[in-house]
């Protein structure tokens, strides 16, 4: 039996990635965090060094969140139609289905591309959600976390 001292911490999720610091950037716009110290891009015409095989991100308060790191290659997840799963997947979410809308033009500026959209959810599953593919291929969702109504009109 454990006890509260001895269970285990999630400390970080870790994405593998073919350019640590391009991916590392795309989640860092995306959700507000930062560099670890010493993780921060260099000077413009420095060597990223760093850049080159691990990166940290963590919140503006120092909580660890999303760690990068090198692989020389990847075999890109095509779920939901091909044979390679999405092996992980990061669930995010909005307020409001308006949210949602500002969020998806964040998405595709940052590099993201989208791979499926439920907005309007079918008769069985009332979730609104999107799925999206990071630069290097992960897959990650956002979710409407409040079950708002569309006003009328609404497409």
């Amino acid at each position: 039996m454990t006890t509260d001292a001895s269970r285990l911490r999630l400390v970080q999720t870790v994405l593998d990635s073919t350019d640590v610091r391009r991916l590392a950037e795309f989640y860092r716009s995306l959700l507000g965090l930062d560099y670890a110290e010493g993780d921060e891009p260099p000077p413009a015409g420095q060597p990223d060094e760093r850049g080159r095989d691990w990166l940290v991100l963590r919140t503006p308060d120092g909580v660890p969140q999303l760690a990068f790191q090198q692989a020389e290659r990847l075999r890109e997840p095509d779920w939901p139609d091909g044979p390679v799963p999405q092996q992980l997947h990061l669930d995010m979410s909005v307020d409001s289905l308006e949210e949602l809308r500002n969020q998806h033009e964040r998405v595709l500026a940052l590099g993201g591309s989208l791979l499926s959209n439920r907005d309007r959810p079918d008769p069985d599953d009332e979730e609104r959600f999107r799925v999206y593919r990071d630069p290097e291929g992960h897959p990650f969702c956002i979710f409407v976390a409040e079950r708002d109504q569309e006003p009328a009109g609404t497409p």
